[in-house]
C-alpha cells in the first residue's frame, strides 16, 4: 500500500473516532449543599470531656437533605491515651430543602485528650455530599487554666425571692411596674472578663451562647460587669457596690432605659417592653483565655 493510501485511511480513522467522541453528552455536575454560620464548641472549637458541647450550621441542601452526621475522629500519626471516636447522625432532617441545625451533646468522659477531626457531613438526595472537616481539641476540664461555672442565680420580684438556683417558689411572671432583681455569681475564674446578664423577648429570635453572640439591639441589659487580673480560683457576681449601696442588678419591668454601662440603651423600638415569653440570659467570656459559659431561664411579661 503506499504510503498515501495509508495517511488517508488514518485521517478517515482519526476523524469517525473524534466524531463519536463528540456526540457523547457530558453529564451536569450536581450542585452540593452548603453550609454557613458554622459553629463548632462555645466559639474556640475545643470540647471538654463530660461537659455540654455545642454546634450550629444553616444548610441548604441542593435538593432535600437525605442525612446529618457529625464525626470526631482521631487523626493519624497522633498519639492518645486510648482508640476512641464519636458519630451522630439527626434523621429529623431529612427531606428538608434547607434547615437550622443547632444541637448541644455531652462529650463522653472516656474521651482521650488530645487534637481531633471533627467531621461535620450532609448527605443530599441527589447522591451528594457536603463534608467539613476541622481541628478539634477535647481536654479534661481539671487541665483548663480557667473553669467558669454559672450559679447562684436568684430572681427575686419586688423584694420577694421567687427562683433560686434552679427551684421555682413561684411562677417568673411579671407585670408592668415590678422590679425584677437577678443575681448571678461565676466562680472558677481568673485574669480578666465580661459578665452581661440580660432579658430578651423570645419573638427577637435571639438566642446567643456566648458574649461575642449578643446583639445588644435585641437585648435588654440587667447588669454588664467587667473584672481584671484577677487571681486564680476568683469569683465575680453582678450584685455591685454603688454609691456605698450593693445593688445595680435589678430594672423595673417597663423602664425607659436599661443598665448597660457606661451608657444605658433605650428601650424601644424591636425591644420595647411587651407581653410574651422572655429569657433571662447570663453570659460570661474570659478574655484573658477565651473560654465561655452562659445559662438561661424563661421568665414571663405580663406587659
Amino acid at each position: 500500500m503506499k504510503t498515501s493510501n495509508i495517511i488517508l485511511a488514518f485521517l478517515l480513522f482519526a476523524g469517525t473516532f473524534t466524531a463519536c467522541k463528540k456526540e457523547k453528552t457530558a453529564e451536569p455536575v450536581k450542585a452540593i449543599p452548603t453550609a454557613t454560620n458554622v459553629e463548632i464548641g462555645s466559639g474556640n472549637k475545643q470540647a471538654l470531656r463530660g461537659r455540654d458541647f455545642h454546634f450550629n450550621a444553616d444548610v441548604t441542601a441542593a435538593d432535600r437533605i437525605k442525612d446529618v452526621q457529625v464525626k470526631i475522629l482521631q487523626k493519624s500519626g497522633l498519639q492518645y491515651n486510648a482508640v476512641w471516636k464519636f458519630e451522630l447522625n439527626w434523621a429529623e432532617y431529612s427531606g428538608v430543602k434547607n434547615t437550622n441545625v443547632h444541637k448541644h451533646f455531652t462529650i463522653p468522659l472516656e474521651a482521650p485528650e488530645g487534637k481531633y477531626d471533627f467531621c461535620f457531613i450532609v448527605l443530599d438526595e441527589n447522591g451528594t455530599k457536603l463534608e467539613i472537616k476541622e481541628d478539634l481539641n477535647i481536654i479534661d476540664p481539671a487541665n483548663m487554666p480557667v473553669d467558669p461555672k454559672i450559679g447562684r442565680d436568684i430572681i427575686s420580684r419586688n423584694g420577694t425571692m421567687i427562683y433560686y438556683m434552679g427551684t421555682w417558689v413561684e411562677e417568673l411572671i411579671f407585670k408592668k411596674g415590678d422590679e425584677l432583681k437577678a443575681n448571678v455569681q461565676v466562680s472558677e475564674i481568673k485574669g480578666d472578663g465580661i459578665l452581661y446578664s440580660v432579658l430578651i423577648k423570645r419573638t427577637a429570635n435571639h438566642f446567643p451562647e456566648t458574649v461575642d453572640q449578643l446583639d445588644l439591639s435585641k437585648a435588654i441589659v440587667i447588669t454588664k460587669v467587667e473584672h481584671k487580673d484577677l487571681p486564680a480560683a476568683s469569683k465575680i457576681s453582678s450584685l455591685k457596690k454603688i454609691n456605698e449601696v450593693w445593688g445595680g442588678q435589678d430594672i423595673v419591668i417597663g423602664a425607659e432605659k436599661d443598665n448597660n454601662e457606661p451608657l444605658a440603651n433605650a428601650i424601644s423600638g424591636s425591644k420595647a417592653w411587651e407581653t410574651g415569653k422572655y429569657d433571662w440570659v447570663m453570659l460570661y467570656k474570659n478574655t484573658t483565655y477565651n473560654v465561655n459559659a452562659y445559662k438561661t431561664i424563661p421568665i414571663t411579661i405580663n406587659y
